[in-house]
């Protein structure tokens, strides 16, 4: 199946927690986004450290990653240089290795959409050159 866009972080954890501020932006963008949706081991291991197993955090997101609304497109080690350029280009933002991988994945699947609440870094953000992402949710929450 492929995917038909990216998922951050920040968007998965809005949508899995209803107290989120940006939760009913992001849930009102899902429901419009064609899934599946693809992201990073990176962005898992973002999103896994932010959980609170004991709250039950853990089920609920393994629940959603077993629905088949995301898919995991693997990183490799011809990926590293180009991740490690993107890291070094955006450097004043910081960017970090997370968001790096969605970039490059962007460019290695020609993605353009990504399901992100990180606004500002994804609008700075380019794919080969001058092309611009188009986030949703579309406006802040």
């Amino acid at each position: 199946m492929d995917a038909r866009g990216l998922i951050d972080t920040g968007a998965i954890l809005a949508l899995l927690d209803s107290s989120d501020r940006w939760h009913e932006a992001c849930r009102d963008a899902y429901e419009k986004l064609p899934l599946p949706l693809a992201t990073s081991a990176a962005v898992l291991a973002e999103l896994f450290h932010l959980l609170d197993p004991t709250a039950g955090e853990l089920d609920v997101a393994w629940r959603f990653l077993r629905s088949g609304a995301i898919t995991v497109l693997a990183i490799d080690d011809v990926d590293l240089p180009p991740i490690e350029i993107l890291m070094r280009k955006y450097h004043d933002r910081p960017m970090d290795f997370a968001d790096a991988t969605l970039v490059h994945l962007a460019r290695r699947e020609s993605l353009t959409t990504i399901f992100t609440v990180d606004r500002a870094d994804f609008e700075t953000y380019r794919i080969w050159g001058r092309r611009r992402f188009r986030i949703f949710p579309e406006h802040e929450a």
